[in-house]
C-alpha cells in the first residue's frame, strides 16, 4: 500500500531552504510515529510530497498509517494511492470506477490525468474516456472542470496506472519541532487543552506544566490528557510533564491576602514559578487557556498585572474566543470528554474578586507572602516524561482482554461521569457500582476489600491511571476492565 501525503500550504511558500528543512523534519516525525506500526513501513521526501509505503494489504496497518496521518502537525491533505499496470483504457476505467462510483452520486467531478513516459495516447482522451464511463454509470453526475466537487486524479508512469484516491485532511499547520519550545499551563479543562493543541499544531515543541490544587487524583486526570494530547499530537518527540503541588502557595494567599486580591495574585504567583520551570525545559513561552472576560481575572486590566509578575512571553491562542467556541473544539480534537469529568479545583475564592486590580495594591498584598515558597515547591515537583507514564502504566497493570476474565467475586466500578454512563450503560453479567474517578481514591477504603475490583472507562486511560493510583496506595485487589 502507498500513500502521497501533501505540505501544508504554509510550507510550501516558504524559500526552497526552509521548505526543504520542513519537509525533512515531517518525513522524519512520520518515521518515527510509523515505525512502531509495521518494520515495512517507511516515509520517503520526494520535495513536493512524501511518500508512505508499506508491503501488503492489511486493513489495520492501512487504518493506523491513515490515523497517525490526519494526525501529524504538518500535513495539509493525503490519500491512498492505488497501483496496477497498464493495459488498456477499460481496465482503467474500470479501476477507477471501483473507487470512485460510490461517492459520485449527485456530485460534479473533474477527471485529472497526469502521464510520464512515451505512450500512444494523450492524457485529455484518458480523461474523456473515463469521463464517459463515469458518467454512464452514475447519470445524476456532471462534469465540472473549473470547480468541482471531487477531482479525481490518476498518473501514469511508464507502464504503471497510480490512481489517487479520496483525499482525507490533515491538520495543517507546522512539523514540530519547527519552531521554538514553549511550556503549557494545564489545568485539566476545556481551554488548557484546545490552547495546548493550537501550539503542538502549529509546530512548537510543547511541554506541561501543572498545578495540583486537587490531590493526587486531580493530578492523574490531568495527566491523562497531556498523555492524549502526547500521543495522538505530538508523539514524535520526547514531552515532560511537571507537577508542581502548589497547595503551600494557596494556603499563603488564603492566610495573608486580601480576599478581593486573591485570584490575581494566585495567577501571579502561578506565572512566577512557571517562569522557572520554562528555563528548566528551554521553553521560550508561556501558554495559557485564558479568554478575555471569561472571569474576572481575565479582563484586559488584570491580564496586564498578572503578566507584569515575570518576564516571561505568555501567549493566550484563545483570548478571543467563546466559551461554546473553545468547548466545540475540544470535541473536535478528543479532549472533551476527559476535561468534563474533571471537577472544578478552586485555589482561592473571592467574595468580591477585582476586576481592575491596581499594581501597586498587588504588590502590598505580595509583600505579606513567603519569598521562598515559589522556589521550593519548584524544587520539589515531579518531573515525568509522557513515556514514563506509558511504561509505568503499563508495566503496573494487566489488563483482562475479554469478558470471559469477569468473575463471581468481581465488581467493576464504572467511574465515567453521569452523562457518559447514561448514553452508554455497561451491560454486564457481574455486579456494577458507579463512582466518579475524582471521588475513587477516597471512597475505595470504605468498599469491602474481600472483593476483586475492575474500573472501566470508554477510553481505558483514566482507569489504568486511577489503578495505578490505588495501586501506590496499597491496594492490590484492582485491575482495568478492558470489553
Amino acid at each position: 500500500m502507498k500513500f502521497v501525503v501533501r505540505l501544508h500550504a504554509e510550507i510550501t511558500i516558504k524559500s526552497r531552504s526552509v521548505r526543504k528543512r520542513y519537509g525533512k523534519v515531517l518525513t522524519n516525525n512520520l518515521r518515527k510515529i510509523l515505525a512502531p506500526i509495521d518494520d515495512s513501513v517507511y516515509a520517503k521526501w520526494l520535495w513536493d510530497r512524501i511518500e508512505v509505503s508499506a508491503d501488503g494489504d492489511d486493513s489495520e496497518v492501512r487504518n493506523q498509517i491513515k490515523e497517525v496521518l490526519q494526525n501529524t502537525p504538518g500535513i495539509s491533505w493525503f490519500a491512498e494511492v492505488i497501483e496496477q499496470p497498464l493495459t488498456d483504457f477499460d481496465a482503467i476505467a474500470e479501476l477507477v470506477g471501483e473507487h470512485w462510483l460510490q461517492r459520485l452520486p449527485g456530485k460534479t467531478f473533474a477527471m485529472r490525468v497526469k502521464r510520464k513516459g512515451h505512450h500512444e495516447f494523450n492524457s485529455q482522451q484518458l480523461e474523456r474516456y473515463i469521463g464517459g464511463y463515469l458518467l454512464q454509470r452514475v447519470p445524476d453526475a456532471s462534469v465540472n472542470l473549473s470547480k468541482p466537487d471531487l477531482e479525481i486524479a490518476l498518473q501514469i508512469t511508464n507502464k504503471v496506472v497510480h490512481l489517487v484516491g479520496e483525499r482525507i485532511n490533515g491538520l495543517g499547520g507546522f512539523p514540530i519541532p519547527t519552531q521554538e519550545t514553549v511550556l503549557s499551563l494545564l489545568s485539566g479543562g476545556f481551554d488548557s487543552g484546545v490552547a495546548t493543541y493550537e501550539f503542538i499544531r502549529r509546530g512548537a515543541r510543547t511541554h506541561f506544566c501543572f498545578f495540583n490544587l486537587g490531590g493526587d487524583a486531580h493530578e492523574v486526570a490531568v495527566r491523562q490528557i497531556a498523555y492524549y494530547l502526547w500521543k495522538r499530537y505530538s508523539a514524535s518527540h520526547p514531552i515532560k510533564f511537571i507537577s508542581v503541588d502548589f497547595a503551600p502557595i494557596v494556603d499563603d494567599i488564603l492566610t495573608n491576602v486580601e480576599n478581593g486580591q486573591m485570584g490575581v495574585v494566585l495567577k501571579r504567583q502561578m506565572l512566577r514559578a512557571a517562569d522557572k520551570v520554562a528555563r528548566y525545559v528551554k521553553a521560550q513561552a508561556l501558554v495559557t487557556g485564558e479568554a478575555l472576560g471569561q472571569v474576572s481575572s481575565q479582563t484586559l486590566a488584570n491580564l496586564r498585572v498578572i503578566d507584569q509578575a515575570t518576564g516571561a512571553l505568555v501567549l493566550r491562542p484563545l483570548i478571543t474566543k467563546d466559551k461554546q467556541e473553545i468547548v466545540d473544539e475540544a470535541k473536535r480534537i478528543g479532549t472533551e470528554p476527559l476535561a468534563k469529568s474533571i471537577p472544578e479545583y478552586c485555589g482561592v475564592i473571592s467574595n468580591k474578586p477585582t476586576v481592575k486590580a491596581i499594581p501597586a495594591v498587588i504588590e502590598a498584598e505580595e509583600a505579606k507572602l513567603n519569598k521562598d515558597l515559589i522556589d521550593q515547591v519548584v524544587q520539589a515537583s515531579n518531573v515525568l516524561s509522557m513515556q514514563d507514564i506509558a511504561t509505568q502504566t503499563d508495566k503496573e497493570l494487566e489488563l483482562p482482554d475479554t469478558t470471559t476474565e469477569l468473575k463471581s467475586h468481581t465488581t467493576i466500578i464504572d467511574i465515567r461521569n453521569d452523562e457518559e454512563i447514561e448514553a452508554a450503560p455497561l451491560s454486564v453479567d457481574v455486579e456494577v457500582i458507579e463512582i466518579p474517578f475524582f471521588k475513587l481514591a477516597t471512597q475505595f477504603a470504605e468498599l469491602d476489600q474481600s472483593r476483586e475490583y475492575l474500573l472501566y472507562c470508554d477510553q481505558g486511560i483514566m482507569s489504568r491511571m486511577q489503578a495505578l493510583l490505588l495501586h501506590e496506595n496499597g491496594y492490590s485487589n484492582v485491575s482495568v476492565y478492558k470489553p
